[in-house]
């Protein structure tokens, strides 16, 4: 009679599943309850595959956790991703059935506050300044008067504008605009490729080669002129056979290229003083030299006539 009434063993009467089947039912609850998340931590291994995708580890003192950003979510991004970095990534959990793994696919991440960016680009600093990029020694004069000038930046709004009535105001001069975006993704890929693009044209060629180079935007904030702290954009610049001028931002605004630049102006206006002299001031100058000329001839013959007479 007692063993009709003993208790069942623990767990007899749960449900059985197939191994699939659980992992299954893990997946939709992790999905369900974590289908929109926000984590803080720091980036930890990155890889870029071919593929355009990333993938990368969040992290803090004790877990890991592995996430993975398609191409299409990489693309829109203003800040890469990068090791060290402390980021905000947001998100959603998923899981892999077949290998008892979760990880988070991430649909944007930027770097958690100020502090992160000025790391960074500290960071990136140090490692131009190692390879001695930054050097005064290496920064190359700026011709005098420069037939032709090349202006990166974008084509509409008021810093064309300045930079266009300035050169005309002082000397007019030839000048090659190559359009750009100066703000998100697209802005580092740009002015890289502008920059990359003025040093391959052929000097005498169809189009001149400027001799040259203006890279400009207006003011803005940190995040705005982030696409001038871009490697790429700081090492096309080192690069560049031509002199370059750097005009971004402020006066008081201070971006990755201008520590790469041959010379740094503190506006875009300030650039084109930068590019040429002031023709009139020049004309002025000419004609104090022709009349000196002029003076020294008079009494120089003065003096020959009095020794011959």
């Amino acid at each position: 009679m007692s063993d009709l009434i003993d208790d069942a063993p623990e767990g007899a009467n749960a449900p059985e599943f197939t191994v699939s089947e659980l992992s299954g039912a893990v997946k939709r609850v992790i999905e369900g309850e974590f289908g929109f998340v926000r984590v803080r931590g720091e980036v930890g291994r990155v890889s870029r595959p071919r593929s355009g995708h990333v993938y990368l580890d969040l992290k803090d003192d004790r877990s890991v956790i592995s996430g993975v950003m398609w191409k299409g979510a990489v693309s829109k991004l203003q800040t890469q991703p990068e090791e060290g970095m402390e980021v905000v990534a947001t998100g959603r959990l998923t899981t892999f059935p077949g290998q008892s793994k979760y990880q988070i696919v991430i649909d944007d991440i930027r770097p958690a506050g100020m502090g992160a960016l000025m790391a960074m680009l500290e960071k990136r600093k140090a490692a131009l300044q190692a390879e001695g990029l930054i050097e005064a020694s290496r920064k190359r004069a700026l011709p005098y008067l420069p037939e032709v000038i090349g202006v990166i930046t974008s084509p509409s709004g008021a810093v064309i504008r300045d930079i266009l009535h300035r050169l005309r105001e002082r000397f007019p001069r030839k000048v090659l605009i190559w359009p750009v975006v100066v703000q998100g993704a697209k802005c580092a890929p740009e002015v890289t490729r502008a920059i990359e693009g003025f040093n391959a044209l052929t000097p005498g060629g169809a189009i001149p080669r400027p001799d040259l180079l203006i890279v400009a935007r207006g003011g803005g904030s940190i995040e705005d002129l982030w696409g001038f702290n871009e490697e790429s954009v700081a090492r096309a610049a080192a690069a560049s056979e031509i002199p370059l001028i750097s005009a971004v931002g402020h006066e008081t605004d201070t971006t990755l290229i201008d520590f790469v630049s041959d010379r740094r102006a503190p506006t875009p206006t300030a650039a084109a003083e930068l590019a040429v002299p002031v023709r009139l001031e020049l004309l002025g100058w000419v004609g104090d030299m022709q009349a000196r000329l002029g003076r020294a001839l008079g009494q120089r013959l003065e003096v020959r006539g009095q020794r011959l007479r």
